[in-house]
């Protein structure tokens, strides 16, 4: 054999154990992100719970247990339960995204306090304090679903997620909106495929993402039970079948999560509206005062 094809073939083996290990690293890092935590917060000078506002609200701290003897539900969920201003009001039950936690729900109270007897805040699985597996957003809406359950008082309940939390909250809504008393939904900044966020967020860190990504989200899909395609995930066929009242926030400038999809869902949706926040980009939305003071205004005369 010549000296040159022995070199290719060595080459070529190579690349093809760089390549899965890059796939490899490219899965272990979308369901390892970062967990927000009390210490995390202290760290970034940023309040830790509830009683650390400036404002400070009185809440309690619960845990819902896993279930053991099942394998996608077995994993302890930490909550927050806040007490809100009008004792007649609706539950809110907020529901955060990926690589987030419930601590990210305290910089959106307040357009809520003044109108809801409860706001519920939240660690999905693997993230924050709470146990278990990121899955992506494909099962963690059975997690919502004993959030709800461990609550269930007959109470009207919005729910209001975020990014990942808004695909979850439409899901809950989709295969469970019937068991709870749900009379709206509130969805910030949605995507409909799981790859979008993932490619942008893996491009704005710079790394790899064009050979390793589709396998990568192939091969989680088919480790969730959902296949390659991710089988009834796409979020704006879910929102088809949701006839409740939705409203969708989006920053026309997201550079993770593109407000195309908020348009898509909301053409789906039988009765959403989109409120576009003109200039905002993804993480910005509640930290920006100009952005900040366009998504509470939007907020309360939804809940109006």
């Amino acid at each position: 054999m010549h000296p040159l094809i022995g070199l290719i073939q060595l080459l070529g083996i190579g690349f093809g154990l760089y390549l899965a290990a890059l796939i490899l690293y490219t899965m272990w890092g979308l369901t390892h992100p970062r967990r927000q935590t009390y210490a995390s917060a202290i760290s970034r000078n940023l309040p830790g719970d509830p009683g650390e506002l400036d404002e400070p609200i009185p809440f309690e701290e619960r845990i819902v247990p896993g279930n053991q003897a099942d394998q996608t539900n077995q994993a302890d969920l930490h909550l927050w339960v806040l007490q809100g201003k009008n004792p007649k009001g609706p539950r809110i039950v907020m529901t955060h995204g990926w690589g987030s936690s419930r601590i990210g729900g305290l910089k959106r109270l307040a357009p809520f306090i003044e109108h809801a007897s409860q706001i519920v805040l939240w660690d999905l699985p693997g993230h924050g304090d709470s146990a278990g597996k990121v899955r992506l957003g494909a099962t963690e809406h059975a997690d919502l679903a004993r959030i709800l359950a461990s609550l269930e008082d007959g109470t009207p309940t919005i729910l209001y997620g975020w990014s990942m939390g808004a695909g979850v909250s439409l899901a809950l809504v989709n295969a469970f909106g019937d068991q709870y008393p749900i009379i709206g939904l509130i969805c910030e900044s949605p995507y409909i495929h799981p790859a979008t966020p993932a490619r942008n967020v893996i491009r704005l860190r710079g790394i790899p993402y064009r050979l390793n990504l589709t396998p990568a989200i192939w091969l989680l899909g088919i480790c969730f039970g959902l296949g390659r395609s991710w089988r009834g995930f796409a979020r704006d066929e879910l929102a088809r079948s949701i006839k409740l009242p939705m409203l969708i926030l989006h920053g026309d400038a997201d550079p993770v999560c593109p407000i195309d999809d908020a348009r898509r869902i909301s053409s789906c949706a039988p009765n959403a509206k989109l409120v576009p926040i003109i200039g905002g980009g993804h993480n910005n939305l509640w930290t920006d005062e100009v952005y900040a003071h366009q998504m509470s205004q939007a907020i309360e005369l939804f809940l109006a």
